[in-house]
């Protein structure tokens, strides 16, 4: 396929490529036959939609989309064993971890409880001290107290810790890859079992324990009872969705469109509290919930108290709620700055090592284990290639990994862990988790790179950037950009649309803060439309400050950007390349 513009090599490195011939000819028809912008059809086009599915598309719809909880194995006995639970008034605890989708887990089984009258002691286990998952000790303390363990978000291979639950019935509602041997216990849930069809897989583990509450509801129905609101929770399946990067495709589409809508009408104190210190004005979108809320939720478990985030996610308390936000908001800065000095020394270090392989990595005494898979995901968005930070203290390693589309790094760590390589490990296509020792460290990177070169990853270059199509800034309307987040949302599995601006010229640059650049573009004509380069030093974009009257092609995302109680359309600007005179 030919470049797109005849852009071979942009001011980053890449190649742009434009939508196939396919993709164009059904962004034609869908002009044609479903009505609609021509820059909302290229999206649509490239997502597969036809135009029979426009409107179902554009709406998502749960009755339509959500998968028979029944589908899903040892559904049966855990839903059972919950409303037993429930309507006995047995003592439950709830076992989660310690990120967004195991608090939002949580905090869904929380609220589902109380809305029955009923409570559940949370316990979320430190990061540090205790590491990822269910461990010995903590599961025999909460079996002598409980007459039933929930496991959310983890679980799925602590075969020995739900053994040491002695007394106490245990069920495993999560998401990670399991083995063949499944832990003995009521029921473990988990589309990503061995033994299932993988229909469900896209799954965060809150949409699992979503699936497990509405065959609860179902049965407690069917014996006369009236079971606790569902759609009214759904903006916490929405925030665990996006913020454990599962894929926005089938089911989690519609999970996130009516999250969002549950979301704006600001019930949940905990999510209001967040939104009020993220300074949150507007009704959420996808991109808020990724890296607004998210990361302050995720911020207690990285760096503080591990149970801050399900806390603040459950409480029914205003009060309670805006003391926990301020506190994770607090944590959230600190994060951010400890971020970004293991960070500079992981990409020198992996710049060091060459950063063509198949996998990129970096290791060192002192990394915080709480933001090593932040680093990862910064090293892989950097290199385009999978990546893995590891934190040392003493001989004892923690190590977090993120993947790239079409690498299964979960299962690659799992191999690893089979193979005696490493101690510990395991999670999902796109993100791992790993535990090993010094002497370990080598041996197991060379393997992995090994197991992730068979799945081809860093078989390309600095990598292709692929857009939608064109855009005019004329084009680029409010109007527009409401349609084009009509078509989200978006995320992982659904990127948000780029576009190509073809040969326009630089009025105006200036720099912002250390690296980045604000910029006003024009096609000649009265419309001029303001830009916004992030780290351009880094991606050598701050080229474009010496542009002397070149025409130059740029690409991006348009957006609409609130500043001061004004709305202006703004380009994000992720690429450029000079335009042929």
């Amino acid at each position: 396929m030919s470049s797109f513009l005849g852009v071979e090599t942009s001011l980053t490195g890449r190649r742009w490529v434009g939508p196939s011939d396919e993709t164009e000819r059904l962004t034609q028809t869908l002009i044609q036959r479903a009505d609609i912008e021509p820059a909302v059809a290229a999206i649509l086009a490239r997502r597969g939609v036809q135009p029979d599915e426009v409107t179902s598309f554009l709406a998502p719809a749960l009755r339509d989309l959500l998968p028979d909880p029944m589908s899903l194995k040892d559904m049966e006995p855990a839903a059972e064993r919950l409303v037993a639970a429930a309507q006995n008034n047995e003592r439950i605890a709830i076992f989660a971890d310690y990120d967004v989708d195991g608090g939002s887990s949580a905090a869904l089984l929380i609220w589902w409880l109380r809305a029955l009258g009923r409570q559940a002691t949370l316990y979320i286990p430190d990061r540090i001290d205790e590491g990822y998952g269910p461990n010995d000790e903590a599961m025999a303390a909460l079996a002598r107290d409980h007459d039933l363990i929930i496991c959310v978000d983890c679980g799925t291979l602590s075969h020995g810790p739900i053994a040491a639950a002695k007394g106490a019935d245990v069920m495993v509602l999560d998401h990670h890859l399991a083995t063949a041997e499944l832990p003995d216990c009521v029921a473990v849930v988990n589309p990503n079992r061995q033994d299932e069809d993988g229909a469900s897989g896209h799954l965060c583990a809150a949409g699992v324990v979503f699936l497990v509450l509405v065959d609860a509801n179902r049965r407690m129905r069917a014996a006369g009872v009236q079971g606790p609101d569902l759609m009214g929770l759904l903006d916490l399946v929405a925030l665990a969705t996006v913020a454990d990067v599962a894929p926005l495709i089938g089911v989690n589409r519609a999970l996130v469109v009516q999250g969002l809508k549950v979301m704006a009408r600001r019930q949940r104190p905990g999510l209001v509290a967040l939104a009020d210190v993220g300074r949150l004005d507007r009704a959420p979108t996808s991109y808020h919930l990724g890296f607004v809320l998210g990361p302050r939720v995720n911020a207690g478990g990285r760096i503080g108290a591990a149970d801050l985030g399900a806390r603040c996610l459950s409480t029914d308390s205003m009060a309670e709620a805006e003391k926990i936000a301020a506190q994770l908001d607090s944590l959230n800065t600190d994060r951010r700055e400890i971020e970004q000095r293991v960070r500079e020394a992981a990409l020198a270090q992996a710049e060091a090592r060459g950063l063509e392989a198949p996998l990129v990595w970096a290791a060192e005494d002192g990394w915080h284990p709480g933001v090593v898979g932040i680093v990862a995901s910064r090293l892989k968005d950097h290199t385009r290639r999978p990546a893995i930070v590891i934190g040392f203290d003493g001989d004892d390693g923690k190590g977090s990994g993120r993947s790239v589309a079409g690498v299964d790094l979960g299962a690659s760590i799992q191999k690893l862990a089979a193979e005696g390589l490493i101690q510990k490990g395991g999670g999902h296509k796109m993100a791992a988790g790993l535990s090993l020792s010094r002497a370990q460290l080598e041996p197991a990177m060379e393997r992995l790179t090994e197991l992730l070169a068979k799945q081809g990853a860093g078989t390309g270059g600095p990598g292709d950037l692929r857009l939608d199509g064109t855009l005019m800034p004329s084009a680029a309307t409010p109007e527009l950009i409401e349609k084009i987040e009509a078509a989200g949302p978006y995320g992982a599995g659904a990127p948000a649309p780029r576009f190509a601006l073809p040969a326009l010229r630089i009025r105006h640059t200036r720099p912002v803060g250390e690296s980045h650049l604000k910029l006003t573009l024009t096609d000649g004509g009265p419309v001029t439309l303001d830009a916004i380069c992030f780290d351009a030093v880094r991606s050598g974009l701050d080229e474009l400050q010496a542009h002397q009257g070149r025409a130059v092609h740029v690409a991006g995302r348009v957006e609409l950007n609130h500043w001061q109680g004004r709305t202006r359309v703004q380009l994000r600007l992720d690429d450029a390349a000079w335009a042929p005179e």
